[in-house]
């Protein structure tokens, strides 16, 4: 090779050919035999491992397709430009952009290539695409991977690799599967690294994991660098790294991850495709410091014609600078398959014309502007944008200038080897076994343990001390409601995690937003969930009763007074009562007057009988004996009212007189709204914003700060009622359980929840374990100590009960109502149907005013006969027509242990009257 200071000279001759080449006319392609020769330019830097590995299989691509197509007309003919030794100026092919568009004009301008395959990178991408859009010429690259540069975009851009974006979306997938919430791309500074680590940020967001921050690592980095860079990694607690890095740098990284013992089972180190590839190409160089890294690359079929390529080329090429893969590299065959395309399109090409529209400048190879263009280029684009075969890398099919990207193989280091343990697709299927000896996969972050301890900022609310406060002899320095249930949940987490307390004094928003500039690891404390809140910090489970109410004041709204036995029924009861003894006392007395001695005399006696016997009845001590079956019915049937009647009665009665009726004074806010009235809040809490929602004017609010300051406010009537969350009521109403009360409907919130930063991993952990502190005897003991033994009853419910009404008891007048009537028209109907028979079957007449004779208890005298009327109709008792056929009962049964004989003349009975009538119709 010639040495530096030649290349000045060599430069010169080799450009003063090209002139002379084109000056005289020479084509850049030749037919002999009808073969048509296309060149098409190659650009890479065969002292990478990518380059030199690609033109092999290029090389060999060129050699299996025309084997396999000996008759075809058009051939291509490759020609390359090594960045590294190129004539042009020697450039060394480190991503050198420049020395890659240079390269690409003299393959344009001087070369007249119909199409180039390269260049390597993106960043050399970016100019090469550019000319081949200025010149027609399709710009195809098997490694430049960056979705920067789209084909979509650019026309004569074919990419025959996956793109970045499909290797995120893998790396993504696998954290998803295994719920890794956090993840820190560790990356080499280079364009390709700063390309990738976007679109890796960007789809790690879109499942919802957190990217804390980024290691970008320069790419001469020396060891003591990279040291103080895996200090900042291991002082944090996330554990999952994707590592993006050149071979060089990936070795000497890897190297002191090992010494530091960093590749633990508690890390997780996932490479990106192109590094995967590096226990392949190094061997035990790299397998020996990177053991348990996961990796990443395309997944490609062990087919035989893979197995030949493979033999072939380790056969036949030995690289003295580089090593050679032990297996087959995806990079290779796309590069393989690429030349295989373009060969196939190149032959598609019918009457291909190869020359280009020139100007008349004067050429010159480092002239970008005068180029030319292909007359070729655009058929030749549309056939390789049509490809669609399966080629030795898998399905090559392009759509708009891309090739699709198909599913990811997952390889373990282990060993001397890069084992294959899982696959993932660009759909989020995942399909892995952690290796590892069975043992579980890490859960992706650890809690430094090296000066980490956490510091939780604990809110200072002297008004309601009973959730958090100051305690110098407790765990923390810190006892109540909240610390207790927050060192109970960390006590129950399968790890360790120191922590201190250190006291806040500001307002709640303040206190979420301090976590949220991580000026405090966490904050505990009864700090509530709320919307606003949760879009600067990660919230636990609620571990408190969620929910808004009131507080009222209440009253006995049940005053005794001299009339109080009065109330138990309504004045309509009372009334329909009082006629419906009446009613049941005329109808007995109408029934039994007739035959029951007892129920004679005269008109003051016998009004004195219906009454008496009617309202004796409640106390179930009248004296009368009843005779007729229709009266006892009757009266069995009123017993029975009168019983419900006073067992309804004794019952309110009783709760009127010893339960205490309590009501309060104001049910709900829009009552409140209503009247005018004014309504506290707790200071420093979220009620402003929910009161003025529900409607109440602020000028009606009045801050309070504990629970002394409610009972001031409610006992004066300052404010109505305290609007607040229920377990600051609670707590006040285990105070002053007697005048107050719950009310209205509940407002739903959250409750209250334990803060972390955004994307904590904390919190799904912490949130557990307050779950199984909930269900524990704890929290019952907790709970019985912050609230008491007490049951909170809404005394809302406990309202004044009701009189009885005359609705409640309409079934039973009825049902005795019908009854007394019913048996007072089966009375009347008995009664004519005797004075009907009667009158056609009368001896001799009667007078009408003839009584019966007194009949005495125990008298032995017969049975004393019927009086007699001037109708001669006799009534007698116990005659086969008599009433007795219903069940009445004749006199001369008598009446045991009394005497109810009567000397006074005694007024005529119904009967008597009746047949005194008939008796004048007769005459």
């Amino acid at each position: 090779m010639a040495s530096r200071h030649h290349l000045p000279h060599l430069t010169f001759l080799i450009l003063l050919l090209s002139y002379s080449r084109l000056a005289l006319g020479v084509e850049n392609s030749s037919e002999t035999n009808n073969v048509t020769t296309v060149k098409v330019g190659v650009i890479l830097d065969t002292s990478s491992w990518i380059g030199g590995i690609s033109w092999s299989y290029m090389q060999m691509a060129m050699e299996d397709f025309y084997a396999s197509h000996p008759y075809y007309t058009s051939r291509i003919s490759l020609v390359l430009r090594d960045l590294r030794n190129d004539h042009l100026g020697g450039l060394n092919g480190n991503d050198d952009a420049f020395g890659a568009a240079v390269a690409a004009v003299d393959l344009l301008k001087n070369v007249r290539v119909q199409a180039i395959i390269g260049p390597q990178t993106s960043s050399q991408a970016k100019f090469i695409v550019a000319l081949g859009n200025k010149s027609n010429v399709p710009i195809i690259s098997f490694s430049a991977k960056s979705s920067s540069i789209s084909p979509r975009h650019t026309p004569y851009f074919i990419r025959t690799a996956w793109n970045y974006s499909s290797q995120a979306i893998a790396i993504a997938s696998i954290a998803k599967h295994f719920n890794w919430r956090e993840v820190v791309p560790v990356f080499e500074d280079t364009d390709s690294g700063n390309i990738f680590v976007p679109y890796l940020v960007d789809t790690l967001q879109g499942i919802e994991a957190y990217v804390p921050y980024r290691c970008k690592i320069p790419s001469v980095a020396s060891n003591t660098e990279i040291n103080a860079m895996l200090d900042h990694l291991e002082s944090n607690r996330t554990r999952v790294f994707v590592v993006h890095m050149s071979y060089e740098l990936a070795l000497k990284f890897f190297s002191l991850v090992k010494q530091r013992n960093m590749g633990g089972d508690d890390f997780v180190w996932i490479t990106t495709y192109g590094l995967t590839d590096i226990v392949d190409i190094f061997g035990s160089n790299a397998s020996n410091v990177m053991p348990g890294v996961l990796g990443i690359r395309p997944s490609i079929r062990n087919t035989k014609r893979v197995q030949n390529i493979a033999m072939k080329l380790g056969k036949k090429f030995k690289l003295k600078e580089l090593h050679f893969p032990t297996r087959p590299t995806a990079f290779g065959l796309w590069a393989y398959d690429t030349v295989w395309m373009l060969a196939e399109a190149v032959q598609g090409v019918k009457h291909a014309n190869l020359s280009y529209k020139t100007s008349n400048a004067m050429y010159n190879s480092t002239d970008f502007s005068n180029i030319g263009v292909s007359e070729m280029g655009q058929n030749l684009t549309s056939l390789i944008e049509s490809t669609n075969f399966s080629g030795v890398s898998g399905s090559f099919n392009l759509v708009d200038g891309q090739l699709q990207s198909g599913t990811y193989e997952i390889t373990y280091v282990n060993g001397s080897y890069n084992n294959p343990v899982g696959t993932v697709s660009t759909r989020n299927n995942v399909s892995i076994n952690w290796p590892g000896n069975n043992r579980p996969p890490p859960r992706g972050w650890q809690w430094p343990t090296v000066n980490r301890t956490l510091l939780i900022a604990v809110p200072n609310k002297p008004g309601f001390s009973e959730f958090v406060k100051p305690d110098n002899t407790a765990r923390h320095n810190f006892s109540g409601f909240s610390i207790k249930v927050f060192e109970a949940a960390m006590d129950s987490l399968p790890y360790k995690v120191p922590y201190n307390f250190v006291e806040f004094d500001g307002t709640y928003d303040d206190l979420v937003y301090q976590v949220y500039l991580k000026k405090f690891d966490a904050a505990v404390g009864d700090v509530t969930i709320l919307s606003n809140r949760s879009m600067y910090a990660d919230f636990t489970l609620p571990y408190t009763e969620s929910g808004v109410r009131m507080v009222v004041p209440i009253k006995d709204v049940n005053k005794k007074s001299p009339w109080t036995f009065l109330e138990p029924l309504t004045a309509k009861l009372w009334l329909t009562t009082g006629a419906f003894f009446i009613l049941t006392g005329i109808t007995v007395w109408f029934i039994e007057h007739r035959v029951n001695h007892e129920f004679r005399g005269n008109p003051a006696n016998q009004m004195g009988s219906i009454f008496y016997f009617a309202f004796s009845t409640v106390v179930f001590a009248h004296r009368e004996r009843l005779v007729s079956n229709l009266s006892r019915l009757v009266v069995i049937i009123w017993v029975f009212v009168v019983l419900i009647l006073q067992q309804s009665y004794t019952a309110s009665l009783t709760s009127k007189l010893t339960v205490e009726q309590l009501q309060a004074t104001v049910t709900s806010i829009d009552q409140i709204i209503k009247e005018g009235s004014y309504v506290g809040y707790l200071n420093d809490s979220f009620m402003p914003a929910l009161l003025k929602r529900m409607g109440v004017n602020e000028s009606k609010m009045i801050v309070l700060s504990s629970p002394k300051d409610y009972n001031e406010a409610l006992s004066t009537g300052r404010v109505a009622a305290v609007v607040d969350e229920i377990p600051y009521l609670k707590v006040f109403l285990n105070k002053y359980p007697k005048n107050y009360s719950m009310v209205g409907p509940t407002y739903r919130i959250d409750g209250f929840g334990f803060v972390f930063p955004r994307g904590s991993p904390l919190v799904p952990d912490v949130s557990r374990g307050i779950l199984n502190v909930m269900e524990s005897a704890n929290m019952t003991k907790f709970d019985k100590i912050l609230y008491g033994s007490g049951t909170f009853v809404d005394k809302e419910d406990t309202s004044n009960s009701s009189s009885l009404t005359f609705h409640s008891f309409i079934g039973l007048f009825l049902l005795t109502g019908v009854s007394s009537i019913i048996a007072l028209i089966i009375h009347i109907l008995f009664a004519l149907f005797r004075h009907l028979k009667s009158s056609t079957n009368t001896e001799a007449p009667q007078n009408p005013l003839e009584k019966d004779e007194p009949i005495t208890e125990g008298s032995n005298s017969p049975p004393m006969a019927s009086p007699q009327f001037s109708d001669n109709v006799q009534f007698a008792v116990g005659s086969s027509d008599s009433e007795s056929n219903f069940g009445e009962i004749t006199s001369d049964e008598g009446t045991p242990g009394r005497e109810i004989a009567n000397d006074d003349i005694e007024m005529p009975s119904f009967g008597e009257m009746l047949d005194q009538t008939s008796e004048g119709h007769h005459r």
